[in-house]
């Protein structure tokens, strides 16, 4: 037993040096921009950059906030993610559960199709929605931004959810008809509270999608719909580029994906592992 643990000692010590490893290499981009958002000017353009700040500052996130435009940009930002999660919410439980129980070919090729779409460059596909936008006379409006952006959450949507349908077994939605309920009360009351990890999930990543892009706010707003990540990008002074303000906004930025994820822990664990012990 005491040479089994010993066996098992430096494979722990390996696994722990290399989590912490990959911890660092992920978390110290984020430290540092948090670091910056605190410094003086001076001391967020020192050369050789210095890690602490030498003074710490608040004056960045005042600053920051009373920026001209980057109040309705948070607001946009926000109205812009919602939407488009639950754009892609709407459309893709649907069609992953129709995938999932019909078992179609053609629905399994749709599944592929999907995610082949993620796959084109994202600027072959704002070009043309740039016009399809005015055209429709959405352009600049945050409904047409989150449209946009359901384009790219969509498919992701789609396979996600396809996966977690495919861990619920057929016989509770089976158990349910002949409780009287048919296949859209089936999917209401049983498969999706089953699911509601899953939907976390998804909603997650669609959120995200949404809150990170910048390539469709740049193309297909200008004032009224611009999003942070554009004003984040704009802040520029007479010498250069505004580091406290845009690490200082940055920093805020994060703040509300942070507690989304934190308030729904829970859900996404339970997500993650759905299936995990199946059949």
């Amino acid at each position: 037993m005491n040479g089994l643990e010993t066996r098992r000692g430096p494979k722990r010590v390996i696994l722990w040096g290399a989590l912490v490893a990959v911890l660092v290499l992920y978390g110290f981009p984020f430290g540092y921009l948090l670091l910056t958002s605190f410094k003086t000017p001076l001391d967020a353009i020192a050369v050789p950059p210095q890690v602490l700040p030498s003074q710490w500052t608040l004056a960045n996130y005042v600053a920051a906030l009373g920026k001209e435009g980057v109040v309705p940009a948070l607001i946009n930002s926000v109205g812009t993610a919602v939407l488009s999660t639950a754009f892609s919410l709407a459309l893709g439980v649907p069609a992953a559960y129709a995938i999932t129980r019909y078992r179609t070919p053609s629905g399994r090729i749709f599944v592929v199709a999907a995610l082949v779409t993620r796959m084109v460059p994202t600027i072959a596909v704002g070009a043309p929605l740039v016009e399809t936008m005015r055209r429709l006379g959405i352009s600049d409006t945050t409904i047409g931004l989150a449209i946009a952006h359901t384009t790219i959450s969509l498919p992701l949507s789609i396979w996600l959810m396809s996966s977690f349908f495919e861990a619920v077994p057929v016989e509770l939605e089976e158990a349910a008809k002949v409780d009287g309920s048919d296949r859209l009360q089936a999917l209401r009351h049983v498969v999706l509270p089953v699911v509601s990890g899953g939907l976390a999930v998804t909603a997650i990543f669609a959120f995200l999608a949404s809150w990170n892009e910048f390539l469709f706010a740049l193309l297909l707003t200008s004032v009224r719909a611009q999003t942070t990540p554009i004003v984040i990008a704009n802040f520029q002074t007479q010498f250069g580029l505004d580091w406290g303000g845009m690490t200082a906004l940055s920093a805020l930025y994060s703040v509300p994906v942070i507690l989304l994820t934190l308030a729904l822990q829970r859900h996404i664990v339970a997500g993650l592992t759905l299936g995990a012990v199946k059949g």
